[in-house]
C-alpha cells in the first residue's frame, strides 16, 4: 500500500512538473520568438499596407481605436506565420492557430491587419479585426499575444476571451456598408 501511495504521489508530482515546465518553456522561449516575429510583421505591414478608407476609418473610430489613421490592411495569398521556426510551428498547431484544415483568413499584428486576398473584409469582419487592433492598443502586442496563446491553449480558439470580444463586433456591426 505504501508503494502505491508513493507511485501515485510521484505521478502527481511528475504531472505538476511537466505542466509547470511546459508553461515556463512557452512563456520564456517560444512566446518571445513569436513576439519578435510579430513586431517585424507589423513593421512590414505598416510599410506595405493600405490605409483605411473613410468608411473604414469611421468604423475604427466608432469601435474606439485611438489612432485609426495608423491602421493598414495588407492583402496576401496566405496570412503569415513563422513556419520556418519548427518549435513555433508545433506550438501554433498545438493551440489550434495553424494546421491541417485551419484557414487563417485574417490576423492582426499591432496596427497591421493581414487578410487573405480572397477574404472579403465586410463591415462585420473588419469590425472583428479592428477590435483586435483595439485590444493591442489598450495593452500591448506582447501582452495580447501572450494572453491569446495561453487562452487558446486553455479555452480553445472560439472560446478564448479575446476572440469572444472580437466576435461580438461581428454581431454589433452586422449591417453591411
Amino acid at each position: 500500500m505504501k508503494i502505491l501511495k508513493f507511485v501515485l504521489l510521484a505521478l502527481i508530482l511528475l504531472i505538476a512538473v511537466v505542466t509547470f515546465s511546459y508553461e515556463k518553456i512557452v512563456a520564456s522561449v517560444l512566446l518571445p520568438q513569436y513576439i519578435d516575429w510579430a513586431y517585424k510583421t507589423d513593421k512590414s505591414g505598416l510599410e506595405i499596407g493600405k490605409p483605411l478608407n473613410q468608411k473604414e476609418l469611421a468604423l475604427a473610430v466608432e469601435i474606439g481605436i485611438n489612432n485609426p489613421e495608423k491602421v493598414r490592411i495588407v492583402y496576401v495569398d496566405e496570412v503569415p506565420y513563422p513556419y520556418e521556426n519548427v518549435a513555433l510551428k508545433f506550438f501554433g498547431e498545438a493551440v489550434g492557430l495553424i494546421g491541417e484544415g485551419i484557414i487563417n483568413n485574417a490576423q492582426v499584428f499591432g496596427y497591421s491587419i493581414y487578410a487573405r486576398k480572397d477574404f472579403v473584409l465586410t463591415r462585420p469582419k473588419l469590425a472583428h479585426e479592428l477590435v483586435h487592433v483595439l485590444q493591442i492598443e489598450r495593452s500591448s502586442l506582447d501582452k495580447i499575444v501572450t494572453q491569446h496563446f495561453f487562452d487558446m491553449a486553455h479555452y480553445g480558439y472560439d472560446k478564448a476571451p479575446l476572440e469572444v470580444e472580437a466576435s461580438k463586433a461581428n454581431e454589433a456591426y452586422s449591417a453591411d456598408w
